[in-house]
C-alpha cells in the first residue's frame, strides 16, 4: 500500500450483523451512532457495496469470517476470551464464569459473541448469589457490542507491506483493535505480515491516515488522533523506511469532522475531494526523519505542504462549488468520504448528488451505492473499507 488510489486488489470489510440490533435510543449515543439503523436494509446496502467492489475485480475479505477462522488457533482463542471480559466491570467471580462460557463456545459462536456482545440476561446460569447480576438491568451489557466494527478503516491501516493496528480513542471502540489484531496475528492469510504500529501506542485511527503518494503520509489530528499519536506513528514509519514525510493536519474536534477522511479523500494520483469550508484554512506540520529523531516544520497551508512533499506542482482540489448549506449537508452525509478503486474511479454514496456531479465534471468516475442506513454511524465508503493490497502506480 503506497497510495490511496492504486488499483485496489484486496479489501477488508465487515458485514453488519446482530451488533447493530443492540442499538436502542437509550444507548446509541454511547455506541457512537446518530440513529437506529434498519439492520436488514443496512445489510442489503453493504452487500451491494461488496458486489460493486467485486464487480471491479476486488477481492473482498469479511472480518467476521476471518475472525472465526483465526479463533481456530488456541492462542487466538485465549487472547480473545481475555480481551472480551472486563473484570473491573463484572467482578472476579462473574468474570471467571463468563470466561469459562466463552472458552466452551465453538469458533463461530465465540466470534459472534465477541462482536454482538452479551447482556446480563444472556449470561449462563450460576449457583449462588451475585450482587453484580442483581444490580444490573437484564439488558445491560456484560460484553458490549461493537457496532462500529462496520468501519474497518479505523482499526487498522496498511502502509507499504506492513499493517498498523490503531489505538482507538473512544471507549466504545477500543476492543475493536484487539479483535482486528487477532486476525492479523493468527489468521493464516496474514502469517507473514509485519507491523508498522501497535495498538498500545498513543491514539491513532485509520480514518485519519491518508497515503498521499509513495513516501508521503497525512495524519489528521483532532477528535480521535492525538498529536502524540501522530508523532509516534511518524517515528514508526520512519524507522521502517515506509515514508520520508508525514504531515500532521489539525482538524476541528467535533463529530462532523471526526477523521481527516470526513473532509478530504484522494480521488486520483494528484487530486482530492475536499469540504469547501476548510480548503483555505487547512494547515499541516511536516515531520521528516533527522539523525534518528524527527524534524518538524510548519504549520503551512496543507495543499502547499502536500504538493511539496509529493514533488508535484500542485494538488488538484475538486471544487464542489456548493452553497454553504448544501456543502455542510453533504459533508455530514459523507460526501467527501470516497473510496478509490483505481485512479479516477471512486465509490460514493448516491445521496450526495451535488458532490458526485462535480466529481464527474472533473473527470472522476463515480460508482454510486445506497447508504441510507449504513451512514447512521457517520461513515462512508472509505470508512467502511480497509484496503490491504493495491497495485503500485
Amino acid at each position: 500500500m503506497q497510495s490511496e488510489v492504486g488499483p485496489l486488489h484486496t479489501v477488508l470489510l465487515h458485514r453488519p450483523g446482530n451488533e447493530l440490533k443492540r442499538l436502542t435510543p437509550r444507548n446509541n449515543d454511547q455506541l457512537l451512532f446518530d440513529a437506529i439503523p434498519w439492520v436488514d436494509r443496512a445489510q442489503e446496502e453493504h452487500d451491494a457495496f461488496a458486489e460493486t467492489l467485486r464487480g471491479r475485480g476486488v477481492e473482498v475479505l469479511l472480518l467476521h469470517e476471518l475472525l472465526a477462522e483465526a479463533l481456530a488457533d488456541p492462542r487466538a482463542r485465549a487472547s480473545a476470551v481475555h480481551s472480551g471480559v472486563d473484570e473491573l466491570k463484572v467482578g472476579g467471580d462473574l468474570a471467571d464464569t463468563l470466561r469459562s462460557h466463552l472458552s466452551s463456545a465453538d469458533a463461530e459462536t465465540l466470534a459472534e459473541m465477541l462482536i454482538a456482545g452479551m447482556t446480563f440476561e444472556e449470561l449462563p446460569a450460576a449457583e449462588g448469589s451475585s450482587l453484580v447480576r442483581r444490580m444490573h438491568h437484564p439488558h445491560d451489557f456484560a460484553i458490549a457490542p461493537l457496532p462500529n466494527l462496520l468501519f474497518t478503516r479505523d482499526s487498522s491501516a496498511w502502509v507499504g507491506d506492513r499493517v498498523a493496528i490503531a489505538a482507538l480513542a473512544m471507549p466504545a471502540r477500543r476492543r475493536e483493535s484487539a479483535l482486528t489484531d487477532l486476525v492479523y496475528a493468527y489468521h493464516p492469510r496474514f502469517s507473514h505480515c509485519s507491523r508498522a504500529y501497535g495498538a498500545h501506542s498513543a491514539p491513532v485511527e485509520g480514518g485519519d491516515v491518508l497515503l498521499l503518494s509513495p513516501g508521503v503520509v497525512a495524519i489528521g489530528v483532532g477528535e480521535r488522533t492525538t498529536p502524540a499519536g501522530a508523532e509516534s506513528f511518524a517515528r514508526s514509519v520512519f524507522a521502517d523506511d515506509l515514508a520520508h514525510t508525514v504531515l500532521a493536519v489539525p482538524i476541528t474536534q467535533q463529530r462532523a469532522s471526526m477523521h481527516l477522511d470526513t473532509v478530504c479523500t484522494m480521488v486520483d494520483r494528484d487530486a482530492v475531494v475536499m469540504y469547501p469550508a476548510i480548503q483555505d484554512s487547512l494547515t499541516a506540520y511536516a515531520m521528516r526523519p533527522d539523525d534518528g529523531g524527527i524534524r518538524v516544520t510548519g504549520p503551512s497551508p496543507f495543499l502547499e505542504a502536500a504538493a511539496e512533499a509529493m514533488d508535484i506542482d500542485h494538488l488538484r482540489v475538486i471544487d464542489t462549488g456548493l452553497d454553504p448549506v448544501t456543502a455542510e449537508r453533504e459533508q455530514w452525509e459523507d460526501g467527501n468520504n470516497t473510496l478509490a478503486v483505481a485512479p479516477g474511479v471512486v465509490v460514493a454514496y448516491e445521496r450526495n448528488a451535488e458532490t458526485n456531479a462535480r466529481l464527474e465534471e472533473a473527470g472522476i468516475e463515480v460508482l454510486r451505492i445506497s447508504g441510507s442506513e449504513l451512514g447512521s454511524g457517520r461513515g462512508g465508503p472509505r470508512c467502511m473499507s480497509c484496503p490491504i493490497i493495491r497495485e503500485v502506480l
